[in-house]
């Protein structure tokens, strides 16, 4: 990668702070070069979206948890695929939940992918290791 290009960030939407936690190490061992920035809950995640109006980074990849207080989030992969601008950001669903209606949800809306959470660390490395070579390397555009 080209020192000018710099890696665009990865927006983690996750109110649980273990599993942040676990995501942000899963990916600190990759040592990925896009940097992860995290929403607590799902208000948290749309109230991004005037920021990236305003010139901020706009994410490469949204991991996004659909279990959250405030706004759900269903309600966020919703709002995020009917925006003219950014309905284009690959949203991959990482979710304790393997409920099919969930599941059927989430791709009716718009989700590129769902991957239900595994409970170990190393389980977590390889979903970081799988989210890293799709999202970040097999799926980066040409400067």
């Amino acid at each position: 990668m080209s020192m000018d290009r710099i890696a665009k960030p990865i927006l983690l939407v996750e109110d649980n702070p273990v599993d942040a936690d676990l995501t942000l190490r899963a990916f600190a061992k990759r040592k990925l070069a896009n940097p992860v920035v995290v929403a607590r809950d799902g208000e948290e995640a749309l109230a991004w979206i005037p920021r990236w109006d305003g010139g901020e980074p706009v994410p490469e990849v949204i991991l996004l948890d659909l279990k959250m207080p405030r706004v759900n989030g269903l309600e966020v992969l919703e709002q995020l695929k009917a925006h003219p601008v950014y309905n284009t950001i690959p949203v991959v669903v990482l979710t304790s939940s393997a409920e099919d209606s969930d599941v059927r949800s989430a791709y009716r809306l718009g989700a590129n992918s769902y991957i239900v959470k595994p409970v170990d660390f190393d389980k977590f490395s390889e979903v970081a290791a799988q989210i890293e070579l799709y999202w970040c390397v097999l799926n980066n555009p040409s400067p």
